[in-house]
């Protein structure tokens, strides 16, 4: 295998270089941050983001992005907002036959567009895949056994990212439902962060397993509305990771929604489901998509209501059909 360059040296970029690395195979690890990057090669370990896991000598991190010319295979672990600036800059030297997955999860603010969309506007000749799932970052790190969607158009681009990535504890799913994967990716963040919130409220299991369900229901009712297709809303992109980003532990959307939940005030960095909730609410609300809880994260965030008034709301709502 050719060398594999990881765009995001954050504990999701950190660990996918792990597999991508499993083997031997060389990996160019990008962190915008010079200090960051001398870090890791000097600790073999990246300490700030992913502590206690050691890096072997085939990973080596660089903040320069002219460095990863020659790769074979991108693999974009940037933060969702930060692709557009990502792509702009990549297109100065990427080759236009070098495939790229995306392992963002979210929606641009402000243009309210997809990032294969974005990516598409830079390099409109590079084959892109997404990687979306239920995987937290330190379990992978660790091989913990893992699987995930891996959506393509290409079968040959998923063989090479199959070779790449795949390992006997991470195990892609092949799709071609980009759009689909996407959505979900984005979307379970938002409504993550309403669990995080009833949490935060000590409203117990029962009111969390029924926002589940009612999250899984509105993200189903988007996804259709912006053609997804359904075995992928139901699949580990769409239902598997909603679940597991809802659930208390390492999620850092729910993490942020409990803080909300308590009355506190976490810095919106701390999760991209912050950023996505305005263009969630903003594009359910151009197709006339009802999203109840996405709208009231969306109006909590902005200030608008509160978590107490919010979930008086929702739970007044008048009964109807499921």
């Amino acid at each position: 295998m050719a060398e594999i360059a990881v765009l995001g040296a954050g504990a999701w970029g950190t660990a996918l270089a792990l597999v991508a690395a499993r083997d031997g195979h060389p990996v160019r690890l990008w962190a915008r941050d010079p200090e960051a990057a001398e870090a890791i090669n000097a600790a073999r370990e990246n300490r700030a983001r992913l502590p206690g896991v050691r890096l072997p000598a085939c990973i080596r991190a660089t903040p320069d992005l002219a460095a990863l010319q020659g790769a074979k295979l991108m693999v974009a672990a940037v933060p969702a907002q930060a692709v557009r600036g990502m792509a702009e800059a990549l297109a100065k030297f990427l080759p236009p036959d070098v495939p790229m997955v995306l392992c963002a999860k979210g929606i641009e603010r402000g243009s309210g567009a997809f990032l294969t969309e974005i990516v598409s506007q830079y390099l409109p000749r590079t084959p892109l895949a997404v990687l979306s799932g239920p995987s937290f970052a330190e379990d992978v790190a660790v091989g913990l056994p893992t699987a995930v969607t891996l959506a393509c158009a290409q079968p040959t681009v998923f063989d090479l990212c199959r070779e790449a990535l795949g390992a006997p504890w991470f195990r892609l799913y092949h799709s071609t439902d980009l759009r689909g994967v996407e959505i979900g990716a984005a979307a379970k963040n938002v409504l993550a962060i309403a669990c995080g919130m009833a949490a935060g409220r000590k409203l117990g299991g029962s009111a969390n397993a029924a926002l589940i369900a009612r999250s899984f229901a509105e993200l189903a009712r988007f996804g259709r509305a912006y053609g997804a297709r359904p075995e992928t809303l139901t699949g580990l992109s769409g239902l598997g990771d909603l679940v597991l980003t809802c659930q208390p532990g390492k999620s850092r959307n729910f993490a942020f929604g409990e803080a909300l939940g308590r009355g506190e005030t976490p810095p919106a960095t701390l999760a991209e489901g912050a950023f996505t909730a305005p263009v969630l609410a903003d594009l359910a609300r151009a197709r006339d998509v009802d999203m109840p809880i996405t709208f009231a994260v969306d109006a909590i965030l902005k200030g608008e209501t509160s978590v107490g008034a919010a979930i008086t709301a929702l739970l007044a709502r008048p009964s109807r059909s499921e």
